[in-house]
């Protein structure tokens, strides 16, 4: 066989390996999707039923402290703080966590909230960098702020764990806005089963979306179309990804930008990790894994009506970061727990869940990118005919596409946060531009995610921050 043969024949199996794997990965896709399908039904039927969990609005429902660490956070962290002390839940405490900004991010929180100096007396169970300040609010005597050092995210919230006594925290993002009656949904899970550890809920996209006094007021799809891609991107990620899991083995991502925590059982566990990008989900993995050792709580709910709203990126170039980031924190995270890998000790975690993150999630990129790349070479080699590059496309994308428009369809059924028929119009455009060019440079993105982790990179890179209803402002 000539040299071009023997390439042409490489290639033909490889491309129908690639073929194989991207059905294969769909086709687990739509048995989450099914199993996301009851899961939000019976929550439907259950939150329709009751009227209102008077449990959750009483004074003998778990104390609740929010931990909101900021590092120049000046655009957005006004509103959102009001936003967390406009939450309707009994037992709440508030902790603004300033991690060292470099911009005005205290003054803001000064200024608007009219701190007084308290003496910082609290047992440090967790090490962190150095606490200059403490301080409480005239206006919100719930409302906490701790000005420390620079330390990086997971260094904040430890250092707000230390000084929380409540029974659950609540990590969120600073620059996040939670619906008013979101923590008495999140609470649930904890209310209804002991083997609940932590507990996640939906993150929307504000982008587009008008916000008065820390609320998302009236929910709009993006017009653009990196946020517009980021919103379908969400929803399926949260709505029939993680929420079908719930019934599949259950989640090992609780997003940083909205999580409820057991804190016994965070400080049992020694906190979040300083030397991962990826400290939300290291956690996540970290409880359920040391409950699965200690015969403990174990599970992660996933509930996906509490809604908290976030500022998506809306340039390549800060969008390429984070999903940069992201991708760098998953490989981390995966490569710190490997022994949880095929281990039956961890039940479906090990065998199922675990398996999934490390073949799909993580892999995926590097799969569809030597697809693509053997796709052009067998077209230009001859090797591969123009049917089948259709059919490949059509496979990899088509019901990709097709799974997102139905997620569309179980959003409209369920909450229908977008009114306006342009709005969904709107969704549904995005959902089928988003496998035009927005997808493939995710796949690049979360490839130098990979080369970056291998290298030995830790950095978050700069973000830039727009503020809600506001001009944009820099923000690192």
């Amino acid at each position: 066989m000539t040299l071009h043969e023997i390439a042409s024949l490489v290639l033909v199996r490889l491309e129908w390996v690639i073929l194989c794997y991207f059905i294969l990965v769909n086709g687990w896709y739509v048995l989450l999707l099914v199993s996301a399908g009851y899961e939000m039904r019976e929550y439907v039927l259950l939150a329709r039923g009751r009227a209102r969990w008077r449990l959750m609005g009483s004074r003998v429902a778990p104390s609740i402290s929010m931990l909101a660490p900021a590092y120049n956070e000046a655009a957005t962290i006004s509103e959102s703080v009001r936003g967390l002390l406009a939450l309707y839940y009994p037992n709440l405490e508030v902790v603004v966590v300033n991690d060292g900004s470099k911009d005005a991010t205290m003054d803001v929180l000064q200024d608007t909230f009219d701190l007084a100096p308290i003496h910082p007396i609290y047992q440090k169970r967790i090490p962190s960098q150095e606490v200059i300040g403490l301080y409480r609010s005239r206006l919100h005597p719930n409302l906490v702020v701790v000005d420390k050092r620079n330390g990086g995210k997971a260094d904040a919230l430890n250092a707000g764990l230390n000084l929380t006594t409540s029974e659950l925290v609540c990590a969120i993002d600073a620059d996040t806005l939670i619906e008013p009656d979101s923590l008495q949904r999140m609470v649930r899970p904890f209310l209804e089963r002991r083997d609940v550890v932590a507990a996640g809920g939906t993150i929307r996209i504000a982008n587009g979306s008008t916000v008065e006094s820390g609320r998302v007021s009236h929910a709009r799809a993006p017009r653009r179309l990196l946020p517009g891609c980021q919103v379908v991107e969400y929803l399926r990620a949260f709505l029939f990804g993680r929420l079908g899991w719930n019934r599949l083995g259950g989640n090992l991502i609780i997003s940083g930008a909205f999580g409820l925590f057991n804190r016994r059982a965070m400080l049992e566990a020694g906190g979040y990790e300083h030397a991962t990008v990826g400290e939300d989900m290291e956690l996540a993995l970290r409880l359920r894994r040391i409950g699965y050792e200690r015969n403990g709580p174990h599970q992660i709910a996933f509930v996906p009506d509490p809604v908290a709203w976030t500022e998506a990126p809306e340039t390549a170039a800060v969008l390429g970061r984070q999903r940069d980031r992201w991708h760098r924190g998953l490989s981390d995270v995966l490569w710190r727990h490997r022994g949880v890998m095929f281990n039956p000790r961890y039940g479906a975690m090990g065998l199922v869940v675990f398996p999934y993150f490390v073949f799909v999630e993580l892999l995926a990129p590097l799969v569809e990118a030597v697809g693509l790349l053997g796709l052009v070479a067998g077209l230009t080699l001859g090797a591969i005919n123009l049917p089948f590059a259709i059919l490949f496309f059509l496979a990899a994308y088509g019901l990709g596409a097709v799974l997102t428009v139905m997620t569309l369809v179980m959003e409209e059924a369920s909450f229908h946060r977008y009114e306006g028929f342009r709005d969904r119009m709107l969704l549904v455009l995005w959902a089928m531009l988003e496998n035009l060019g927005y997808r493939q440079l995710t796949v690049w993105w979360r490839l130098r995610g990979i080369w970056k982790y291998l290298r030995g990179s830790k950095s978050w890179g700069s973000m830039e921050r727009r503020g809600f209803g506001t001009p944009a402002k820099p923000a690192s």
